[in-house]
């Protein structure tokens, strides 16, 4: 090999090792502690569906009891593929398909209610699909509403002002949503839940905040009082132990199991709630498997690891490069979070029980890919863009920079310079926002210092 291939390859093999050094070092703390967070939960979400779930199975005769858990592998090794794949360039790529992406959300949750498509399970007609391969229009619905709020309140974000515009486009969709999703039945909690945190984050006043949320629970007593499925879930909510062989039935057993488990719990894999009396111990309350097998200092540990994706997911809104991409954060930091907490405090029962499944940890196909999907738009707003910096040899970028002179000359082509002059304008509107948000602040701290330091005069004139 001549002296000048050797050069040339080392350069080469230098540029690589510049490349993986500079995507490693791109990398943001907020990236890492999503990303470790997630990997955490699915290693916990296996370990404890196989645990749940095993003994009931093989009792019942349906396998060898690791159905489960091979399920809950695979369907997490196809989200971690979607997670991967939007982490990069996922907020580019969803934009252009988020009206279909609404628009078929709406479609398959309607299609529910056609016979011999959607599928009841335990009295709940939420899924559609055949044998295994089912899939539940919800979930899918819940990350459509984030997309599309993000891009809505971002191209106006003064619309959080004035009610009568804000309900056009963003409260009615928001809304249909919701009873799309009661009719199954589902209080749709989750989602309302995640278009508070929308509107907090594009700074609505708390008055409209109040009239909204005051509307929303008016409308939900509304309909507890006239469904009985509703009625049934917050009366047994208000007294479980009186309806404990009816409609507390569930919520008292996930007590007793957590109760069981003391601090430190009975051990993995002990649990005796699971075989005989706790119904839908791998879903909805695995929690209580958690809690009896691991105790109050497992269910600690597993808590610690959402509130590292609430910490992260809000500081990598903080930091976000425009409105569009921290009200993302946001929705899908609070889509992720809400229906932890809602899991939790159903199984605590200091809330009703809403078939919330625990994300990433519960057994659910479509809740771990939708969860995992939305952990990457996450991700992806938390590198920044920056992650995928390559470095160039010289003579690449005295190329790239021939060819760019040369476009300059011929004229940029009109699409690719509509989107550009789109995302200067974004950056532009998102730094006065933040400009005028830091005048406002210190014009507050300048009149608190002027008061304390008269009415620290007047004391002294006394």
């Amino acid at each position: 090999m001549s002296p000048a291939t050797q050069s040339s390859a080392a350069g080469k093999s230098r540029v690589k090792g510049s490349s993986r050094v500079r995507t490693a070092s791109a990398q943001t703390l907020e990236y890492r502690i999503l990303l470790t967070a997630t990997f955490c939960l699915l290693a916990f979400g296996a370990v404890m569906v196989y645990s749940s779930s095993s003994a009931s199975t093989l009792l019942q005769g349906q396998g060898s009891g690791s159905g489960y858990l091979i399920k809950f592998v695979a369907y997490g090794a196809l989200g971690l593929i979607v997670m991967h794949l939007l982490a990069r360039d996922g907020i580019a790529r969803v934009q252009s398909l988020l009206g279909p992406m609404l628009a078929v959300s709406f479609a398959l949750v309607l299609a529910v209610h056609i016979p011999h498509v959607g599928v009841s399970v335990n009295g709940a007609r939420r899924w559609i699909g055949s044998g295994p391969l089912q899939f539940q229009p919800s979930e899918l619905l819940k990350l459509a509403l984030v997309l599309y709020s993000a891009a809505l309140l971002a191209r106006r974000p003064q619309r959080v002002h004035d009610l009568r515009e804000l309900f056009k486009p963003l409260l009615a969709v928001a809304g249909s949503a919701c009873l799309l999703v009661a009719t199954q039945p589902d209080l749709g909690t989750a989602i309302a839940f995640t278009t508070c945190a929308w509107l907090v984050a594009a700074g609505i006043p708390a008055r409209n905040l109040a009239v909204i949320a005051g509307s929303a629970l008016a409308v939900v007593a509304v309909y507890a009082i006239a469904r009985p499925y509703a009625r049934a879930r917050l009366t047994s909510f208000v007294d479980p132990w009186a309806h404990a062989s009816g409609s507390g039935f569930q919520a008292v057993q996930g007590q007793i199991a957590i109760g069981s488990g003391g601090l430190f719990g009975v051990g993995p894999g002990q649990s005796v709630q699971k075989i005989f009396y706790l119904p839908e111990a791998h879903t909805d309350f695995i929690l209580a498997v958690i809690g009896e097998e691991l105790g109050v200092a497992g269910m600690f540990a597993l808590l610690s690891l959402y509130g590292m994706i609430a910490y992260a997911g809000l500081r990598a809104a903080k930091a976000a490069r425009s409105l569009h991409s921290a009200l993302i954060a946001v929705g899908t930091t609070s889509l992720i979070v809400s229906q932890a907490l809602l899991n939790v405090f159903a199984v605590l029962g200091l809330a009703p029980l809403t078939g919330v499944p625990l994300p990433l940890v519960s057994y659910g196909s479509s809740s771990l890919i939708v969860t995992l999907a939305a952990m990457g738009l996450l991700l992806n707003v938390a590198a920044g863009g920056s992650v995928h910096v390559r470095a160039v040899a010289p003579w690449q970028r005295r190329r790239s920079q021939t060819q760019s002179s040369a476009g300059t000359k011929r004229g940029v082509p009109e699409p690719r310079r509509r989107a550009a002059d789109a995302r200067a304008r974004e950056q532009a509107r998102w730094g006065r926002e933040r400009s005028s948000e830091t005048d406002r602040d210190s014009r507050r701290r300048d009149g608190r210092t002027r008061d304390s330091g008269a009415r620290g005069g007047r004391r002294a004139a006394r």
